[in-house]
């Protein structure tokens, strides 16, 4: 990946997260990005007419590809997208200054993913009936008081719903700003979660058991 890929594929990646069912990053990458080279690395010498300086952070672009396969480059931004409540805010700046040590966590948090969900559904469904974990008849579900107080991680949100689909059920109930944004963020992400369901599944199905015994 050149530079200038790696900058339209943050603007992607941001246009992904941000702009709801209006940009699929899965489905066009880095196609309909409009941003152009000059916009990025400049045009001209200062005082020209046609002047344009380059981005000032093209050199962290630039040690981005030299670091980083293409693959990393991509998870890398994912990882900073959904590490806050809201993508909107992230910026380059942020990135620039925390994105490496938010991307490593993030790896670290995947690499043992089986457990921390273990471990989090644990915590979730313990003295508690499964269905109730769901239930939002009287508004945020415990599963969504969990994720919003920083026990439930996004990771195991979604993985729930892959196995019991529930974001399309609370979409028609919950009718928030704070669901509809956990909402959109789960969906935005469960693309680029590469897991075994049916293992997830499993693990899921023996916390649920233990937890009734």
């Amino acid at each position: 990946m050149m530079p200038f890929e790696c900058y339209k594929t943050y603007i992607a990646l941001k246009t992904h997260f941000t702009k709801g069912d209006k940009y699929d990053f899965i489905q066009n990458r880095t196609q309909r990005i409009r941003a152009t080279k000059e916009s990025f690395y400049g045009k001209g010498l200062k005082g020209d007419k046609d002047y344009r300086p380059a981005r000032k952070d093209r050199f962290w672009f630039e040690k981005m590809v030299r670091v980083y396969p293409d693959k990393d480059i991509v998870n890398f931004f994912v990882s900073n997208f959904v590490a806050g409540e809201d993508p909107q805010m992230v910026y380059m700046a942020t990135i620039v200054k925390s994105g490496e040590k938010i991307f490593n966590e993030w790896k670290r948090k995947i690499q043992s993913l089986s457990y921390v969900f273990r471990n989090e559904t644990t915590d979730l469904f313990e003295n508690k009936k499964f269905d109730d974990v769901f239930d939002c008849s009287k508004g945020h579900p415990l599963i969504l008081k969990s994720h919003l107080a920083g026990k439930t991680s996004i990771e195991t949100m979604v993985i729930c719903d892959r196995i019991l689909g529930y974001r399309v059920n609370f979409d028609k109930k919950l009718d928030d700003i704070v669901w509809k944004s956990t909402s959109m963020k789960m969906k935005k992400y469960s693309p680029f979660l590469n897991i075994d369901v049916f293992h997830y599944k499993k693990i899921l199905k023996d916390v649920v058991v233990d937890s009734a015994k």
